[in-house]
Order: structure tokens, then C-alpha cells, then sequence
């Protein structure tokens, strides 16, 4: 049996959860549905105070980007981060929830089209 890999990208999450129940109808049992960030630890659930020595970078200050001290490195170099753009930079938003599936050959056409009719950008 030959089969077929799909990386499908959503806007929201109820986009993506459906049209993987759909792939998983027609049999797909290798599928994985994930968010992904631009910052590599997401979000930080904690308040940063400066005052402790503690900070880890510059956009765990001014994004709550959650980050060791070698990713903050990145982190920061980013216009968001740092205050210093001209303004015309929009943040990411967008596709952050992806479908990765392997499919049959077969029914691979079948799945490109409900990743589509769910709004995903293959």
C-alpha cells in the first residue's frame, strides 16, 4: 500500500479538530493535530519582575514570551520585543494549528479536499 503525507495548516482550532475527524473517517489512523508558536515555549504563566535578576530575556519582559536565556536571544531580536519598528509590522496571526496525517494513496484526493472545505491551506 503506497501511501501519502499532508501538512495542513488552520486557522482555528475547531477548523482543524474537524477536518481531522473527517480524515479519520476515511480511515486515517497516523494524524496529529498541533499548535505552534513563533516563540518556541509559548506563552510564560508567570510575572517577570526585572528587580529579582531573574529576567530571562527581553521578550519575556515586554511579550510574556516564555524562553530560556538561549532562545530569549531570538526572541527578543524580534520588532515586537523590542519597540523599534516603524510600525508598518503586523504580529503573526494567522495558521497555527497543523494537521500532519499520512493517508492511503488512494483516498489521498479525498483528503486534500476536506482539509480545503474546512478552510486548511495545504
Amino acid at each position: 500500500m503506497a501511501e501519502k503525507n499532508i501538512l495542513a495548516f488552520f486557522k482555528t482550532s475547531e477548523e482543524a479538530k474537524k477536518a481531522a475527524e473527517q480524515l479519520k473517517g476515511l480511515g486515517v489512523t497516523d494524524i496529529q493535530v498541533d499548535r505552534f508558536s513563533k516563540y518556541p515555549h509559548g506563552s510564560a504563566d508567570f510575572v517577570n519582575d526585572p528587580t529579582t535578576g531573574d529576567n530571562l530575556s527581553q521578550a519575556a519582559l515586554t511579550l510574556g514570551a516564555s524562553s530560556n536565556r538561549d532562545t530569549g536571544v531570538l526572541a527578543s531580536a524580534d520588532v515586537s520585543a523590542s519597540g523599534m519598528s516603524d510600525g508598518g509590522q503586523d504580529s503573526v496571526s494567522g495558521r497555527d494549528m497543523l494537521i500532519a496525517a499520512i493517508v492511503d494513496e488512494a483516498q489521498f484526493d479525498r483528503a486534500i479536499q476536506f482539509v480545503k472545505d474546512n478552510g486548511g491551506l495545504v
